[in-house]
């Protein structure tokens, strides 16, 4: 399949003079660049926020009616906010 890529020049001038010396193609060393690229990133495992819930039945009856600012400043009384 044929694509096209911005590559800064100095990089592509690099590239052509090593596939020379290594009697290869730039789309050679591209694709060998992106399959390292492939394979670096399968390894890397995603981050995965682990499920914690907390027994119980929900907010307490005091504040089962509060507003989120009545809660939040309790959460918060006597650590000095």
């Amino acid at each position: 399949m044929k694509t096209t890529v911005d590559i800064q020049d100095a990089l592509l001038e690099e590239v052509r003079k090593i596939a020379s010396r290594e009697n290869t193609t730039v789309k050679a060393m591209v694709e060998e660049g992106l399959r390292q690229v492939l394979v670096r990133r399968k390894g890397e495992k995603s981050f995965r926020l682990r499920k914690v819930t907390f027994k119980g039945d929900g907010l307490q009856p005091p504040l089962s009616e509060g507003s989120w600012k009545e809660i939040r400043d309790l959460a918060y009384e006597g650590r000095g906010s």
